[in-house]
């Protein structure tokens, strides 16, 4: 669980980073960076639906594992930019890349007993590139990283919308 909300609090970093950088990115643009920080783990949905099971029903083989790879976060980022109006799909489509990337990023710094990470480019390559070996997906000190440059992050943002004279985020 570590794991998990140390990517949230990655995605809502990056994207308030964002919205301090760029006038046009505003709190739900935040939110769109943090979902795509979260969108390669929707693989973990195979702890509900077992891919045995979605075999059965759908008469293939089937796995949820593609999930995590580049392609399957650009399905992904693509399938997410279809549910934003049209004329934000393109900046959807970027935030929750910024999103994926930073999750596979943090990814691919964790320990693994071979020392390789996982297979990020499959099914383009069979490449595995080495572990970052920084730390395990249940150690709880990235999650207090991350946490405290959320801290750091939110403080700053808010100093400048009062500095601003502006109660509202930056959009």
């Amino acid at each position: 669980m570590p794991d998990v909300l140390t990517h949230v609090l990655a995605g809502y970093v990056i994207g308030t980073l964002l919205s301090i950088r760029y006038d046009g990115v505003g709190p739900a643009h935040v939110t769109l960076v943090m979902i795509g920080a979260l969108s390669p783990d929707f693989a973990k949905i195979q702890l509900f639906v077992p891919d045995e099971f979605v075999a059965a029903v759908v008469g293939v083989p089937f796995s949820w594992s593609p999930l995590h790879t580049l392609v399957g976060t650009v399905i992904v980022a693509c399938l997410g930019a279809l549910l934003v109006a049209p004329d934000g799909r393109l900046q959807a489509l970027a935030l929750i890349a910024i999103g994926a990337l930073s999750h596979h990023v943090l990814d691919l710094l964790l320990m693994t007993p071979t020392g390789e990470s996982y297979g990020v480019f499959w099914p383009l390559l069979e490449y595995r590139l080495p572990a970052g070996s920084l730390y395990l997906s249940s150690d709880r000190w990235p999650a207090l990283v991350a946490g405290l440059a959320a801290l750091v992050v939110w403080a700053v943002a808010r100093h400048r919308r009062e500095r601003d004279g502006d109660g509202h985020a930056l959009e």
